[in-house]
């Protein structure tokens, strides 16, 4: 029975084995007869071929791409559709019909990609803004010696005033549409988001690694980001791989950096000569019979290079890259450089048909910057004496403490005997995950941190002018500041008939916490050969010679909810809204929480009926918007506590024998303390001409800050333990208009130029800085100091003012005796040093207008681009040429060839007084770049580009000084004071690849 069932099994089972063979050979046999094999391949529109290209059989999931050669091959029917896709090129759909080749040609989608914007959780195109948003592509950044982001955007919008010393190690001064606060650093900047992590730090990013960057300006964009977003957002996109592409690409140069200007100062025969002819001699200590040029020891020939290698890939689900740049820029002023290597990775991965994706980037910038004691090296580089050797005849430096003036210590001293390093390590991590909830609904979290230690270290060697008598004095900090910060937000697109409707809803928290680390500095070492690498082997005498540094831990928080909804009536009616309530830990337990509101409206013109009877104009929009943001930057988290310290003079006493530290209240409390806020309105115009050969944008604008913070504001002592409290009271106003404009000026098959031109009018006005409680008519800034001049202030802050405002004494020429006079306050003209009552207002640091203007032009294989940029009706107070100007101090300090033109007799020509606020007006050929791109046949290389760059050609100015582009940020801008580090001219020839 067994053995017939198991026969009975068997003979069913090969039936079935044979029905199934017959029915797939059937199958089979069938899909050949409909199928057959498609090849082809795919080029862009210079006939190279594009790999990576995304072959797919619509409305299917069967699909291929081309290899490295633009070659691809798949089974397709006659009936099937293929779509031949490539980011960054037109999609291109065709019948496969009766051909079994198709070679397709790709056209570039160049407009799309530059129409698309970031404006902060989300992305728009250009067409649809209705705030004030300027957007700048990796073609167009600067190139040349680059060593912060910022600097790529010098000149190419509108309203933004980037400025740049040849400082290696400083960071430039970015204001956007003028400055609206009193207080300096972090307060006065645009606040940063990279790839969405808001409050990252720039200084992460080297320039090759970033794709694009959009700038918000007006309150109606930036308001999103709420109490930070007061000066403006800059949002930099990095690199990711293109789907269906692998690459390896590499790009880097090598630069000579040279002083552009030089002080035109005395030779030791020209200074014994002039003091010759004014019958003075100089002390035998300070003339060894030397001609000795201060400026030439001390500054050099700058090299600098930089490498950038990056790779990554995409496939259907999934996207990586790596990169990594290397930085060495020695700078112009001897022991000052920056070495720097930058470190990214990320990976995308999508899953579950694309419903998911999960992404993680990584990003690493490890730096070592060397320094001198810039305020005690460029004065003293200036004012000492060149009449004496830089060394003793055994080797040591020679100095003269005893000598009075400006110049009483050795420069080349300063420089060699002092020593300041810092190591700075950034790290941020970045992980996000999408998910799409159902069509046009996604959210999407992220959670990053970023770490920021700091080990900054100085070393005063025994022989060194600034610690004597010491034996070496050292210094270490070492900090550790970090930021955690979890967003989480919604996105819903949907689009039904004429209407279009974006809709955002999230929470934000962020945690800061800073000055996680200690400081110590001690003295007397044995010998000087280990430096600040072991303070142990010091030996201080006394508790005194012991400091630490005082910066205590703090912990910042801030929570955040958003929303904003977009809405589009038949490409015509544009509507946008955003709301941000931000609570920060920083301000008054009365005003922690603040609502920061946006609305916006645009209407496209352009798609009215009527303008088709106006073929001219191709493009249209007026803009509108109103907006408030904050300014929450600066702070930490004991700004309105009740902070208690040591006291300045009460460090030490004596308690029961033992000495203790004096301590009491530092810091009034206000419970009331909240951050400023900036309302913005804002009226917008985009236009295009031609078919597109010319588009612009005009915009008007009204800036104001109120709630201004000052931590000056008196009070009376019989209320509070200080006789000073910050709080919020003052005004600013900035009134602008901005105008850009880019235009294809020739165009053939080979060549083709472009012009893009911006420009910016601001006013700046302090509007008011008392209120019912607070009173305070002026503030005095900018002491500036000098000879008998300590306690003297060279601008105020005052209603009805910009901030920068010169308030100096008012030069009256010479008298018959060749002595400097000034008119007082009474109308007399006296040949005294004046009263600090007689000084008057002088005019101000803040530009009447900035521009730029830059050229592109390209011509078979060739490109070649410079930029202009500059200002124009700002002053400039030249500190150090009055400083310098010292006839009757020459046996003591040098003077510079300026001064050979006054009397001998003039004690008063060195005072600071509006004879030396000058134009700070300028035009600088700022950027030139000529570019050759070879494409070999070879098929692992794209394309290969060689070129040179120089920069800061040029500049046109009035300006006495070394370079008129002097720092306008902080609330003492516009000032020349005797520590300006010299500006650079570059030369640099670099290459880049793509395989």
């Amino acid at each position: 029975m067994k053995q017939n069932y198991k026969k009975t099994y068997l003979s069913l089972i090969g039936r079935w084995q044979c029905l199934v063979a017959m029915l797939l050979f059937i199958s089979l046999n069938a899909h050949a007869q409909s199928s057959k094999t498609i090849t082809g391949k795919v080029v862009d529109e210079t006939n190279q071929p594009l790999p990576g290209v995304t072959v797919k059989i619509k409305g299917s999931n069967l699909g291929t791409s081309t290899d490295t050669n633009g070659v691809y091959t798949i089974q397709a029917k006659p009936s099937d559709i293929l779509t031949f896709s490539l980011l960054g090129s037109l999609t291109k759909e065709i019948l496969v019909n009766n051909q079994s080749k198709i070679n397709v040609v790709l056209a570039s989608d160049n407009q799309n990609l530059k129409d698309v914007v970031v404006i902060g959780y989300g992305t728009a195109n250009k067409k649809d803004l209705t705030g004030a948003v300027t957007s700048v592509k990796s073609e167009e950044f600067n190139q040349g010696v680059l060593v912060n982001p910022a600097q790529l955007l010098q000149g190419k919008v509108a309203g933004l005033n980037v400025t740049k010393s040849g400082d290696p190690n400083a960071k430039p001064s970015t204001i956007l549409r003028g400055p609206s606060t009193l207080r300096e650093g972090a307060a006065q900047e645009p606040f940063y988001v990279i790839d969405g992590v808001p409050g990252a730090s720039i200084d992460l990013l080297a320039p090759a690694d970033i794709e694009n960057i959009d700038i918000l300006k007006d309150a109606s964009s930036t308001a999103i980001y709420g109490s930070r977003a007061a000066n403006g957002v800059i949002i930099v996109t990095t690199k990711r791989s293109k789907s269906g592409q692998s690459r390896l690409n590499y790009s880097g140069y090598a630069a000579v950096e040279k002083v552009s200007k030089k002080y035109d100062m005395l030779s030791a025969p020209e200074l014994r000569q002039y003091l010759a002819d004014n019958k003075q001699t100089l002390n035998a200590v300070d003339d060894d019979g030397s001609d000795t040029n201060w400026q030439s020891l001390l500054e050099r020939t700058g090299y600098s290079q930089n490498h950038n290698l990056s790779y990554g890939g995409a496939g259907q689900t999934s996207d990586y890259g790596a990169s990594v740049n290397y930085l060495d820029n020695k700078g112009i002023l001897k022991n000052t450089s920056l070495k720097r290597t930058i470190v990214r990775a990320f990976l995308n991965e999508k899953f579950f048909n694309d419903r998911l994706k999960l992404g993680l980037t990584i990003t690493n910038s490890n730096s070592k910057s060397s320094d001198v004691y810039q305020s005690q090296a460029l004065p003293n580089m200036l004012f000492y004496l060149p009449t004496v050797n830089p060394f003793n005849t055994d080797g040591s430096y020679k100095e003269n403490y005893n000598r009075t003036g400006s110049g009483t210590r050795n420069p080349l001293s300063i420089v060699d005997n002092n020593v300041i390093d810092n190591l700075n390590n950034k790290t941020l991590i970045n992980g996000m995950a999408q998910v799409n909830i159902i069509d046009g609904l996604k959210f999407t979290a992220s959670v990053s941190s970023q770490r920021d230690q700091n080990n900054y270290s100085t070393y005063l060697n025994s022989q060194s002018g600034l610690a004597r008598g010491v034996n070496g004095q050292a210094q270490k900090i070492d900090v550790l500041n970090k930021s955690q910060v979890l967003e989480g937000y919604f996105n819903y697109d949907k689009t039904f008939g004429k209407h279009s409707l974006k809709l955002l809803g999230g929470y934000s928290w962020q945690e800061d916490r800073t000055n996680d680390g200690f400081g110590v500095t001690t003295q007397n070492f044995s010998n000087d050969n280990l430096g600040y690498n072991n303070l142990f082997l010091s030996n201080p005498s006394l508790l005194s010679q012991i400091t630490f540094n005082d910066a205590p831990i703090s912990t910042l928080r801030l929570i955040s909810y958003y929303g904003r909804v977009q809405y589009n009536y038949n490409e015509k009616y544009l509507f946008q809204a955003s709301l941000r309530d931000d609570g920060s830990s920083a301000f008054g337990k009365n005003n922690r929480w603040g609502l920061f509101p946006a609305v916006s409206a645009g209407w496209r013109i352009i798609n009215e009926d009527f303008m088709q009877s106006v073929p001219v104009i191709s493009d249209l929009k007026l803009r509108a918007g109103y907006g408030v943001s904050g300014n929450s930057l600066g702070f930490n988290a004991f700004s309105s506590l009740l902070i208690y310290g040591t006291l300045s003079g009460s460090n030490k006493f004596l308690n029961n024998g033992s000495i203790s530290n004096a301590i009491g209240p530092v810091r009034n409390p206000n419970p009331d303390l909240k951050w400023e806020s900036t309302a913005t309105t804002n009226i917008g115009l985009d236009f295009g001409l031609f078919k597109g050969r010319i588009t612009g944008s005009l915009d008007f604008y009204v800036k104001q800050t109120s709630d201004l913070i000052y931590d000056r504001y008196e009070v009376s002592t019989t209320q509070f333990f200080l006789p000073t409290i910050t709080a919020n009271v003052g005004k600013i106003k900035n009134t602008g208009v901005e105008f850009s404009l880019n235009a294809t000026v020739f165009q053939t098959a080979s060549f083709r130029w472009t012009t893009s031109p911006n420009v910016a009018h601001n006013k700046n006005v302090v509007e008011t800085l008392s209120d019912d409680f607070y009173k305070i008519a002026a503030i005095q800034t900018a002491q500036l100091g000098g000879k008998g001049q300590s306690g003297n202030f060279s601008q105020l802050v005052q209603p009805g003012y910009a901030l920068g405002t010169f308030n100096l004494w008012n030069y009256a020429g010479k008298n018959a005796a060749g002595v400097s006079t000034y008119i007082n306050a009474a109308g007399q003209t006296i040949a005294t040093q004046p009263l600090t009552t007689d000084a008057k207002i002088a005019g101000n640091a803040q530009p009447k207008l900035i521009y730029g203007w830059v050229n592109s032009f390209s011509y078979k294989n060739w490109d070649f681009n410079f930029l202009i940029r500059g200002v124009l009706g700002n002053k400039i107070l030249n500190a150090t040429k009055a400083s310098l100007n010292n006839p009757a101090d020459a046996k003591l300090q040098n003077i510079p060839t300026f001064t050979l033109s006054e009397s001998f007799n003039d004690i008063n020509a060195y005072l600071i007084s509006d004879r030396f606020l000058e134009s700070g007006s300028y035009l600088r050929l700022d950027n030139a770049t000529l570019g050759y791109t070879l494409k070999p046949k070879a098929p692992a290389i794209k394309a290969i580009r060689l070129y040179v760059t120089a920069n800061n050609l040029f500049v046109i100015t009035k300006y006495s000084g070394l370079d008129p582009e002097i720092n306008i940020g902080g609330l003492t801008p516009g000032i020349d004071n005797n520590n300006y580090y010299p500006k650079t001219r570059t030369f640099s020839f670099g290459a880049s690849a793509s395989f």
